[in-house]
C-alpha cells in the first residue's frame, strides 16, 4: 500500500511539473506575442478607414488594357526599371495630393513621385503657366537670350544667401551632382570627395562613387576619388540619444548628454577626422551630404554635425556641397532649404525633384568664383535653361509662396510626426519615427529592444495593405525597412488622419498575422 501511495504521489508530482512547464511556456509565449503587439488590440481602428472627399473626377482611361501594358513593360522596357507592388499601379491621372488608376480608383499619394511633386499634381496655377509658355516658345538653347531663363535665375537665387548667386541648370539630380563634383575638383584643383554611407547622390558613372548604397553599385570600376564615411545615424548608428535630432520626435535611445552637448556628434566627428588622416590626401576637393538623407530613410544627423564637418573640410582646402534634391523647396517646413536647419552656408547647392513639380529639371547654385572655374573649358547643356522648364520652375516658387505651402508643410508635417510617434508607442515593430516637415521616415524593426530590421517580406505585407486601402507610400533604407513619407506639400490634416488610420489598420492586421503564425507553429509542450 505504501509503495502504491508513493507511486501515485510521484505521478501527481510529475504531472504537476509538466503542467507548470506548460504554464510557464504558455506564459512566455503570450509575453512574447504581447510584447511584439503591445496594446495593438485595444481600440483597434476600423477595418477600412474612410477616405477624405475629393471634388475632382478623373477622365475615363482610354489607353491599352492593363495586361497589355504589362506585356509591353516586359518586352520593351528595360528590366532595370523596377515597379512597386505585386500588382503595379497603372496610374492614369493626378490631382493635387491624389492619384487615380486606370479603373478610376483614388489613392492618397504619400510619396509624391519620390519627393518630386512639391505643390501638387496638375496644380491649376501650374497648368496655366505651362500652357501659356507652350503657346509661345518650347525650346531654344541658352546660347540665345530668352527672358524666362533670366527671370527664373533672379527669382531662384534670391532665395539663397550670399555668395550663392550663380545658377547652372541641368535635367536631373544626378546630373546636378555631376556638375557639383566637376566644380569642386576644378575650383580646388584637388580630387578626393567625401560623402556619407547611406546617402544617395545619383547613379551616373560619376556620382555612383558618392552614393553610399551597395545595391546601386555595379561590379565595374567606379568610386575613384570618392570616400564614404560612417553615417552619423543617431538611431541605428553606433552613437545616438534622445536629444540629438532637430525633429519634433526623438529616438527612444537613452544618453547621458545634456541638452546643449551631444556626445554622439563628437564621436561621429572623430570618425570624419580619422578618415581625413588615413584615407585621403592632405587636401581634398570637397564634402557632400543631404541635409536629411532621402533614400537612406530620412536619416538625421546630430545637431551641429554638419557645421563642424564643413569646418574640417574647408581646413583641408575643400568645398562643401549641400544636396537639396529632396530636402529643398520648403519640404522640411521650418526652412526653405534643408541646410538652413544646420546653420551652415554651403559652397555649392544642388537641387532637383521638387524644383519642377515633376517636370524634368535640376540646378546647381554656387558663388561666382567657383562657377568661373568651368570657364577653363567649354561646358554646355542642351536642355539646361529650357524656356518651358524655367517658366515651370518659376511657377513652383510662386505657388509655394502664394499657397502658403511652407507653413502648411511645417504644421501638417509636425502633426503627422507626432501621430506616427503615437503608433511607435503602440506597436513594438516601429523602431523609429523621424524627420522634419514632410520629409518623414518610419523605421520598422523586429522589436524595439533589438532594433533588428524587420524582414522585407513583412514590410511588404504592411506596404501592400496600405496600397489596398488607398495610400501610396515609399520604401527605403539599407535593408528596405523604412517607410518613406514625402507627399505633395498641399496635403491636409484630414489626409494625415486618414493615412494614420490606414497605417494603424495595416499594422494591426500584420500583428494578427504574426500571432496566428506563432500560434500555428508553436507547441506549448516544447521548451522555448
Amino acid at each position: 500500500m505504501m509503495q502504491r501511495m508513493i507511486g501515485v504521489r510521484g505521478l501527481l508530482s510529475s504531472l504537476s511539473r509538466k503542467q507548470r512547464r506548460v504554464s510557464s511556456c504558455s506564459s512566455r509565449f503570450h509575453t512574447l506575442v504581447g510584447g511584439l503587439w503591445q496594446s495593438a488590440n485595444e481600440n483597434s481602428p476600423p477595418a477600412q478607414p474612410k477616405m477624405p472627399p475629393c471634388d475632382f473626377s478623373p477622365q475615363p482611361y482610354e489607353s491599352y488594357p492593363y495586361d497589355q501594358i504589362l506585356k509591353i513593360r516586359e518586352q520593351n522596357i528595360s528590366k532595370s526599371v523596377t515597379t512597386y507592388y505585386k500588382k503595379p499601379l497603372l496610374i492614369h491621372e493626378g490631382y493635387m495630393q491624389w492619384l487615380f488608376d486606370s479603373e478610376g480608383r483614388r489613392y492618397l499619394d504619400l510619396f509624391g513621385g519620390i519627393a518630386t511633386i512639391s505643390v501638387g499634381q496638375c496644380h491649376p496655377k501650374m497648368i496655366v503657366a505651362a500652357q501659356k509658355q507652350l503657346g509661345r516658345l518650347w525650346h531654344v538653347t541658352n546660347i540665345h537670350l530668352h527672358s524666362s531663363l533670366h527671370e527664373y535665375a533672379l527669382k531662384l537665387t534670391a532665395l539663397l544667401p550670399e555668395p550663392l548667386k550663380v545658377l547652372l541648370l541641368t535635367n536631373s539630380g544626378s546630373e546636378a551632382n555631376d556638375v557639383a563634383m566637376l566644380l569642386a575638383r576644378c575650383y580646388t584643383r584637388n580630387f578626393d570627395i567625401i560623402s556619407l554611407r547611406g546617402s544617395y547622390h545619383g547613379s551616373s558613372p560619376y556620382t555612383l562613387g558618392l552614393t553610399g548604397m551597395g545595391f546601386y553599385k555595379f561590379p565595374i570600376a567606379n568610386s575613384f576619388g570618392c570616400h564614404n564615411m560612417m553615417c552619423p545615424d543617431v538611431y541605428r548608428g553606433l552613437w545616438g540619444g534622445s536629444h540629438c535630432r532637430d525633429s519634433p520626435v526623438q529616438t527612444t535611445r537613452k544618453c547621458s548628454c545634456s541638452p546643449d552637448c551631444c556626445e554622439a556628434k563628437d564621436r561621429y566627428i572623430e570618425q570624419l577626422k580619422e578618415m581625413l588622416e588615413t584615407s585621403v590626401p592632405k587636401r581634398v576637393a570637397g564634402f557632400i551630404a543631404e541635409p536629411i538623407q532621402g533614400l537612406g530613410g530620412a536619416v538625421q544627423y546630430p545637431k551641429e554635425f554638419l557645421k563642424e564637418a564643413y569646418q574640417l573640410i574647408r581646413e583641408r582646402g575643400g568645398v562643401c556641397i549641400a544636396d537639396e534634391v529632396q530636402t529643398g523647396f520648403a519640404r522640411t517646413g521650418s526652412h526653405f532649404w534643408g541646410f538652413q536647419s544646420h546653420d551652415v552656408i554651403p559652397d555649392i547647392v544642388t537641387m532637383a525633384k521638387g524644383i519642377g513639380n515633376g517636370f524634368p529639371m535640376a540646378a546647381v547654385v554656387t558663388s561666382k568664383e567657383i562657377a568661373d572655374s568651368l570657364t577653363k573649358a567649354l561646358h554646355f547643356n542642351t536642355f539646361g535653361g529650357n524656356p518651358l522648364a524655367c517658366v515651370i520652375g518659376s511657377a513652383v516658387l510662386d505657388v509655394i509662396e502664394e499657397d502658403g505651402l511652407q507653413k502648411n508643410c511645417d504644421m501638417v508635417g509636425t502633426y503627422m510626426l507626432l501621430e506616427l510617434a503615437k503608433l511607435r508607442d503602440k506597436f513594438n515593430i516601429i523602431g523609429d519615427v523621424r524627420g522634419k516637415g514632410l520629409m518623414i521616415g518610419v523605421e520598422m524593426v523586429t522589436d524595439q529592444e533589438s532594433r533588428h530590421p524587420l524582414p522585407h517580406e513583412e514590410v511588404d505585407l504592411i506596404w501592400e495593405d496600405c496600397k489596398e486601402m488607398g495610400v501610396v507610400i515609399g520604401k527605403g533604407g539599407l535593408y528596405g525597412q523604412i517607410f518613406r513619407i514625402k507627399p505633395p506639400l498641399c496635403i491636409t490634416v484630414e489626409d494625415v488622419d486618414f493615412a494614420i488610420a490606414v497605417f494603424s489598420t495595416a499594422l494591426t492586421r500584420h500583428m494578427e498575422r504574426r500571432a496566428a503564425v506563432k500560434i500555428k507553429y508553436f507547441s506549448p509542450h516544447q521548451e522555448l
